[in-house]
């Protein structure tokens, strides 16, 4: 199997740009933990796609397969784009906030952020210390699920009781933090439906503001931490760093010890607080984007409805379900419990094509 690695990791003879003029062009010397896992499982690595720059905003030259006036997304724009144009069964990205599950929506491909830290970071240019996680994106489930075998361990199966029950679902319209589009909105309506109407049981989570701190905090300790990860680049290389890159440094170097303590220490609260919610729930259904990829490429839209879950480190996974009204990819995020990893794609793999309209029995 064939795949392509965003270029913020290491395979060895080529270089790591992370995006930018400011890194170091030489060819790295090994190739990172992921990569080499994948080699000796007897993949081949053949490329390098693009990234935002440093894995942030600023995008890249990448455009959505579907529509080359929309953006496909972002930061792991080259490694969606990749599998959703048939380049690629396979590619490895990251997320921080959105890097994965966003550009995943926007493409239309299958997209899996694990858990935080079940993935080895050697061989990566880390941004955020306490939130960047390895992830990838595939043409199929299944594809999604066999580098799970290899980078996580993750078997064959992980669901208790498995073809005699249906799952435990919470649904998250998560309107209180973004406005949702029509296609969104019918996309999400469309999964509950779906799964209740196999079986599953689809119990509505009412928003309490929870998820507005959510975005808080993750905003605190990202702009912290990539402002110091960030800042030995910006002294040397400031004048080809891009206005928002610098923006965010700035930002970032406002925050105290103190406001970022308390953000950690808030972190761990909700944590605690989702764990209880999600005691008796298999895992979330929630919108992946507000909508369909906007059009433009000077931007990689919004990660609004991924910031949260990063910031709780669970693993997650986008579903395409159909197009929008502009004939662009829409589908749901799906959140597990947190090391639950192989649980959620093994319901993925069992339900997707309910979600999709083909028939499936428990």
């Amino acid at each position: 199997m064939c795949f392509g690695v965003k270029d913020v990791i290491d395979v060895a003879g080529m270089p790591t740009r992370s995006g930018s003029r400011a890194s170091d062009p030489q060819p790295r010397q090994f190739d990172a933990a992921c990569v080499a896992q994948l080699r000796e499982a007897g993949a081949v690595a053949v490329g390098k796609t693009v990234t935002a720059e440093y894995a942030y905003a600023h995008p890249g030259p990448t455009r959505n397969p579907h529509h080359a006036g929309h953006t496909p997304g972002g930061s792991s724009s080259g490694s969606a784009a990749a599998v959703a144009a048939g380049m690629v069964p396979i590619a490895l990205g990251t997320q921080t906030g959105g890097s994965m599950i966003r550009p995943a929506a926007y493409c239309g491909v299958i997209g899996f952020k694990p858990t935080f830290g079940r993935v080895h970071r050697h061989g990566m240019d880390v941004l955020c210390d306490s939130l960047d996680t390895i992830g990838w994106f595939g043409a199929t489930v299944g594809h999604v699920r066999r580098v799970a075998q290899v980078l996580l361990g993750a078997g064959q199966g992980g669901i208790p009781g498995q073809g005699c029950r249906a799952p435990r679902v919470l649904l998250l319209p998560a309107g209180g933090v973004s406005r949702i589009s029509p296609a969104a909105s019918q996309a999400l309506r469309q999964c509950a439906r779906e799964l209740r109407e196999h079986g599953a049981t689809v119990t509505t989570l009412e928003e309490d503001g929870m998820l507005q701190r959510m975005l808080a905090v993750h905003a605190c300790i990202m702009t912290a931490e990539l402002a110091r990860a960030m800042l030995p680049v910006a002294r040397a290389h400031e004048a080809v760093l891009s206005p928002v890159l610098r923006k965010a440094i700035q930002d970032g170097l406002a925050i105290g010890y103190a406001e970022y303590t308390r953000a950690q220490h808030e972190r761990d609260a909700l944590v605690q607080g989702w764990r209880e919610r999600m005691s008796t729930a298999d895992f979330i259904l929630t919108p992946s984007c507000p909508g369909e990829a906007p059009a433009g490429l000077s931007t990689t839209g919004t990660s609004v409805m991924n910031r949260p879950w990063s910031l709780l480190g669970w693993p997650c996974l986008h579903l395409p379900t159909g197009r929008g009204a502009g004939g662009l990819p829409v589908g749901v995020q799906w959140v597990g419990r947190s090391d639950e990893d192989a649980a959620l794609l093994a319901w993925a793999e069992a339900l997707h094509g309910v979600v999709v309209g083909r028939d499936h029995v428990f």
